[in-house]
């Protein structure tokens, strides 16, 4: 049985630990802190912890504002909200303005189930990776955030981490180099290649094994950073495989299956299947049992890259 853990938990760990030692580190929130299972920062860190209630424009312009100043800010609350609702700050007083705040969407995708579409976030990807400046990640385990966080911590860009709610299992030893911007390629199968993000990266990796069982071996990739996207790592999936099936918590638009399309659109043709949430009204559920309905479990995996395989060849 894999240990399982939440990206947001692991979030707020290791953002404690960091801001102990810097004291410009500072985290916004939106009513959320306990969404955010941010723990005893606010009780330890009362000074470098800012409660603005739920308000998420107000806390994205009150965050572009800190940071002018020379703060690094950690925007944490509901995706959806700080997406869609915020959308203007983001790309004026975040992007526009190149302040250093990262906004963390917690509950991203579909997390939020019962509480349904007003609560899903399923076009928070296209949004902010079109808006310049803006690097966008989908962490997929709870190592991979903590590494990220790192990584954010070198960085003055503004950044969109998006994460989801419930557990997922750890795929990634403490050991791990996670870089912004590089794929991590799992497995070496050359009849096609998986390229997925969050919490789709582990059920795709399910699919693999059920796919080798069959003789039918798949690269995988999880492609944490949807901007930058590694390209190099999607023209070496569509030159090596001949085939692409994206995997991913979002829209078939402009998410990261329109990402790898664009590329290989245009460098490398091949076949590419984008699965995704479809254009719809999603039904209520949990994460499981929408996955399942929308065939995006394991099983439902396998059976794209069986029909891509047959496709291809």
């Amino acid at each position: 049985m894999m240990e399982t853990k939440t990206c947001r938990g692991a979030f707020s760990e290791k953002i404690l630990r960091e801001a102990k030692k810097d004291k410009d580190i500072v985290v916004v929130c939106t009513d959320s802190r306990g969404s955010a299972s941010l723990g005893d920062y606010p009780q330890e860190l009362p000074e470098q912890f800012v409660e603005m209630g739920i308000a998420e424009q107000n806390a994205i312009t009150v965050s572009a504002g800190m940071a002018s100043m020379g703060k690094k800010v950690y925007a944490i609350g509901p995706a959806s909200f700080y997406s869609m609702r915020s959308a203007e700050q983001v790309k004026v007083d975040v992007a526009y303005s190149h302040n250093n705040v990262k906004i963390i969407g917690i509950s991203g995708g579909i997390s939020y189930g019962a509480l349904g579409a007003t609560h899903h976030s399923l076009q928070d990807i296209a949004l902010m990776r079109a808006i310049p400046g803006m690097i966008v990640e989908i962490p997929s385990d709870a190592v991979q955030m903590e590494k990220l966080v790192e990584e954010f911590l070198k960085t003055e860009e503004p950044a969109y981490i998006r994460v989801g709610r419930g557990g997922v299992p750890v795929l990634y030893g403490e050991d791990t180099q996670i870089k912004i911007g590089q794929a991590v390629r799992w497995h070496e199968g050359r009849d096609a290649a998986v390229i997925a993000c969050g919490q789709m990266v582990w059920r795709a990796l399910q699919a693999a094994n059920l796919l080798k069982e069959e003789g039918i071996q798949i690269r995988v990739y999880d492609m944490h950073t949807i901007k930058p996207l590694d390209e190099k790592a999607v023209l070496e999936a569509a030159e090596s495989c001949g085939c692409i099936l994206t995997v991913e918590e979002h829209s078939p638009y402009g998410g990261l299956g329109g990402a790898v399309a664009e590329i290989t659109a245009e460098k490398c043709p091949v076949p590419v299947h984008i699965l995704a949430i479809p254009d719809e009204d999603v039904p209520n559920g949990t994460d499981d049992e929408v996955f399942s309905y929308y065939h995006m479990n394991a099983e439902g995996i396998a059976e794209h890259v069986k029909e891509l395989v047959k496709e291809k060849k």
